[in-house]
């Protein structure tokens, strides 16, 4: 269906026509484009009085869906009064790769892969792979396809937190398989070498190790693969940088100065790769106390939105300090899965919207200046919208 938001239809045009009209003066609220012209709509049908609508947002996990939807309810009643609207939702998130190296034709294993977020920490003992475990995991619970990378070769954690100490196979004898857990794709060095073994490999080694993860595990269609960084700025990550290009990396932090200090540095290392800092988490913000249900801010607080204001980054969210985060996650179920309802639940899921939202504004972004970049050039010229 070919539609022009220039010429407004006629008072007795088309049903289908005047709802599509009225779809085109709702906006998508991250993306500051009408849905229409972003190609959102896949249906838009009148039938006995309700509008029968198929949306198409640009990850499962939006935000802003009931934004959104009543959006839609009010444009419709001023174009069409007294219609009934039934909306099926679907979504589909972009690919986005905008920083690192490397050709992606030298990485099988990564082609059906739409995005590749790195989660950093300028320090150890920051919270980090529980940060990205949860975040997988938040990001997986809101339907999107998810990988999950332990690419801490030293220090692997992934196999505890989620109690998966299998040998990973091949089925067909030259990739690896990634090990699944509730659906969730996952690969870690400790999954191929005993834990009572200890790793004392020179940077080489190491870099063999994380190419072998990005070129020969079959991670099959993912909508985010996420990767769990070693702290600091070594070698895992350069290999990164080199070899990968990636849709951006969070990092993590705790609120004092002595962390945020490691922040600047984190940061500074993924500018001179040239890969987007998509944010910075607080983690361990906050604790709450049982007797009194009061906020106790033990290691300082707001030290990281401060950080993340001077460094012109965005500040993604603080995240509580709790023991049951860390029971969970010995446990072998991280507290997403285990306990998606609670307060720090509820805190990793906002944070994976918040986290989804940001990519999909930065991908919708990048394909707006691609395309005005190729009808910029001689002999093209713009394709009619279609609704």
């Amino acid at each position: 269906m070919f539609f022009n938001k220039k010429a407004k239809p006629a008072a007795d045009a088309p049903d289908d026509e005047r709802l599509l009209e009225a779809l085109a003066t709702v906006d998508d609220p991250e993306l500051h484009k009408d849905l229409v012209t972003l190609n959102m709509v896949k249906r838009a049908v009148l039938h006995k009085g309700t509008a029968l609508l198929t949306i198409e947002l640009t990850t499962p996990a939006c935000p802003l869906k009931d934004k959104i939807r009543a959006d839609i309810e009010q444009a419709i009643e001023r174009e069409v009064p007294g219609t009934s609207v039934e909306i099926e939702w679907t979504a589909q998130v972009r690919h986005g790769r905008h920083g690192g190296g490397g050709n992606p034709q030298e990485l099988p294993g990564l082609k059906e892969v739409a995005n590749v977020i790195l989660v950093a920490s300028g320090k150890g003992g920051v919270g980090k792979s529980t940060v990205a475990t949860n975040l997988a995991c938040a990001l997986q619970r809101t339907g999107a396809s998810v990988g999950l990378l332990d690419a801490d070769i030293y220090g692997p954690s992934i196999p505890t937190m989620f109690a998966a100490h299998d040998d990973v196979t091949s089925t067909d004898g030259k990739t690896i398989d990634p090990m699944i857990k509730d659906g969730l794709k996952l690969m870690s060095m400790g999954f191929l070498v005993a834990p009572e073994k200890g790793l004392i490999w020179r940077g080489p080694m190491l870099d063999s190790a994380v190419t072998q993860f990005l070129r020969d595990v079959a991670w099959g269609q993912l909508d985010y693969l996420v990767v769990d960084l070693p702290p600091g700025t070594g070698d895992v990550q350069l290999t990164f940088a080199q070899k990968l290009k990636v849709t951006g990396a969070v990092i993590v932090s705790t609120p004092q100065d002595v962390a945020l200090a490691d922040v600047v540095r984190a940061k500074a290392m993924f500018d001179q790769v040239e890969i987007p800092v998509l944010g910075l988490i607080e983690n361990m913000s906050y604790f709450v106390c049982d007797g009194c249900d009061k906020k106790h801010f033990i290691f300082d607080h707001g030290g990281a939105k401060r950080a993340a204001d001077t460094m012109g980054i965005a500040f993604l969210g603080e995240l509580p300090l709790t023991p049951a985060v860390r029971m969970a996650g010995d446990a072998g179920r991280p507290i997403t899965q285990s306990e998606p309802d609670s307060e720090v639940g509820q805190s990793f899921i906002a944070l994976a919207r918040t986290l989804a939202a940001k990519i999909s504004v930065l991908n919708a972004e990048a394909e707006i200046r691609a395309e005005q970049s190729a009808q910029s050039k001689p002999g093209r010229r713009s394709l009619p919208i279609i609704g």
